[in-house]
């Protein structure tokens, strides 16, 4: 811990082992461990709860692609993207499966801002290749499947029977606003928040599998089962194809939002060599396409 005792971040500094109020004062090897924003409070006050992030009126839709003119400038690419994503509360950066770098913005101006300041201050003036800025879309459903949807693996020894309900737009509000209290608790706890704020049926809410893309978004995946066994031998390989399928929709390969998939029925192989994720997998994420152009 650095006590700051001048305006130029250089000098006027020193260590010291506690610092009054009234004090900047620079940590260092935080930013090893914080993305954006962490509270950072002493290993034994169990009673200190994280201070809530700051809410903004636009999200990060505007996206680009970039890629280094110069190979070897990669690494260089690499680390000035995160440093980016660190310096700005709004801009998210990513890779997608092709291997591009995706930086997202909250509008033209935003995302000419910080290409500017990854050229100038993060990747010392490497020379990059900029795509034309897209607008990133949301699928979705407004209502039920018109009917049960069945999927068939590729060994014809698994069968999934699938239903589409749509959340909801407070719901999915209230998951990307607030995804601490309802994706990171335990189900109990979860099953009562979603029955009292959102008239979720208890035991539904409780058999929760997961949430996607990537474990956080807004779209559930429910175990409508009633007495399978074995469903849950499965329940990695169907969880695998939900953040797969949440993440590239089947109208435009876009994010799903709002998309919440029934399991109703499985029949499953006796021989486990049969069911295995290569063949759960894809068997999974047919299903839940199947549900999504069935419903409206």
């Amino acid at each position: 811990m650095r006590l700051i005792r001048s305006s130029n971040a250089l000098a006027g500094q020193e260590a010291v082992e506690d610092v009054p109020c009234g004090n900047v004062v620079g940590l260092v090897g935080a930013d090893c461990f914080i993305t954006k924003t962490a509270t950072l409070t002493d290993e034994d006050n169990i009673d200190c709860y994280p201070l809530r992030d700051m809410k903004y009126s636009v999200s990060p839709i505007v996206r680009v692609a970039v890629e280094c003119l110069e190979p070897a400038d990669l690494p260089k690419l690499v680390e000035g993207l995160k440093r980016l994503e660190k310096s700005d509360p709004l801009v998210q950066t990513s890779i997608e499966e092709s291997g591009e770098y995706i930086i997202a913005g909250a509008g033209e101006l935003h995302l000419e801002i910080c290409l500017k300041d990854l050229q100038e201050d993060f990747i010392s003036g490497a020379k990059l290749k900029i795509s034309e800025p897209v607008v990133s879309f949301r699928e979705t459903i407004t209502d039920v499947s018109s009917m049960q949807c069945l999927s068939k693996s590729p060994n014809k020894h698994n069968r999934l029977f699938c239903k589409g309900v749509p959340m909801g737009d407070e719901l999915c509000q209230h998951i990307e606003d607030e995804g601490n209290r309802v994706h990171a608790v335990d189900p109990k706890t979860r099953a009562c928040i979603l029955a009292d704020e959102f008239d979720w049926d208890v035991m539904e809410a409780r058999k929760i599998w997961c949430f996607g893309p990537n474990g956080v978004g807004p779209n559930v995946v429910v175990d409508m089962t009633k007495g399978l066994h074995d469903v849950d031998q499965v329940k990695d390989s169907l969880v695998a194809a939900w953040n797969w399928a949440t993440r590239e929709g089947v109208v435009c390969e876009e994010t799903m939002r709002g998309v919440r998939i029934n399991v109703e029925d499985v029949l499953l192989s006796t021989r486990t060599s049969l069911r295995g994720g290569g063949q759960i997998i894809p068997t999974a994420r047919r299903v839940y396409y199947a549900c999504c152009l069935k419903a409206k």
